[in-house]
């Protein structure tokens, strides 16, 4: 981005406008909440991958934290990108997400961390969880392992925010059985709309067959450039096909992304004044107000 702005900026009393051309509405700092839990789960997915994922799933979820609400980030790709971006080094870690998922015994709060984000924690993966895949499927009621995993901290937690790896395989689907919405991070270019039908198809077969309560909550333009007709063309196209299941907020294109995963920080706390923080914190706030998060 450096520079492009995410909605289309309005004059003293004018409407501002999304870049689908809708009005956007005021968003309200969310009140705070009088306790904690239980927890919403929010799957960030799509089977593309550079989309945007983990840098959704970190900062969403540090916004959300900013905002009072207890939120854990499930690391849930074998890559570990959200516990490198959340200042965790995967390969020295003893247990991890894989443990969890393949040992009966092993307690959640023993893999637990804790980050530099008041308010925000981390289940972390490495390269490890790569094997699951291939062990989970002899395992009884294989889709649900996550959602074991997850049930003993449910309660202690506003919002999880699970971070899928770019495929529609196994842990994906655990994943989408564990839980209530699913959000859709899409980049704004005509590629990455062809892929959006097929994972549709896959939530609707999970809810189908193993998880009637999953919802998506919404899809999320990611990576919008507005000095392109292109960007501007393709959320058009996504407004058209599936309506207000697009959001408002719309996440820019900015080099302060990058910069802010390399300083292992969200970039609510890198670059607090930055568009890209207040594209984040505008998306906890609509989330929040569409009942989608806490």
């Amino acid at each position: 981005m450096s520079g492009t702005s995410e909605q289309v900026t309005a004059g003293p009393g004018e409407q501002r406008l999304d870049p689908a051309g809708r009005p956007v509405p005021d968003f309200p700092v969310p009140a705070p909440l009088a306790a904690h839990g239980p927890a919403r789960v929010i799957a960030m997915c799509n089977q593309k991958g550079g989309v945007g994922k983990t840098t959704t799933t970190i900062n969403l979820g540090a916004a959300l934290a900013e905002y009072g609400r207890r939120v854990l980030v499930v690391d849930f790709d074998p890559q570990g990108a959200a516990s490198v971006g959340l200042g965790t080094s995967p390969h020295e870690l003893d247990t991890t997400i894989y443990n969890l998922l393949m040992e009966r015994g092993l307690d959640v709060r023993e893999v637990l961390r804790s980050t530099a984000v008041e308010n925000l924690d981390l289940l972390p993966a490495n390269i490890d969880l790569s094997a699951a895949e291939v062990q989970l499927v002899g395992e009884v009621a294989r889709e649900s392992v996550l959602s074991r995993v997850l049930r003993p901290v449910m309660d202690e937690y506003d919002v999880v925010l699970v971070d899928c790896q770019p495929s529609l395989g196994l842990l994906t689907v655990n994943a989408l059985t564990a839980a209530h919405g699913v959000l859709i991070p899409l980049e704004c270019e005509f590629f990455a709309l062809r892929g959006v039908a097929l994972l549709v198809e896959t939530i609707e077969k999970v809810r189908d067959r193993l998880n009637p309560r999953l919802q998506v909550d919404g899809i999320l333009a990611t990576m919008f450039d507005s000095r392109t007709l292109h960007a501007r063309e393709v959320v058009a196209r996504v407004h058209e096909a599936f309506g207000d299941t697009l959001l408002h907020t719309v996440i820019g294109r900015t080099v302060k992304f990058p910069d802010a995963t390399v300083a292992a920080e969200p970039i609510t706390s890198y670059a607090p004044n930055h568009p890209g923080a207040a594209a984040y914190r505008q998306l906890a706030r609509e989330l929040v107000a569409r009942g989608d998060a806490a």
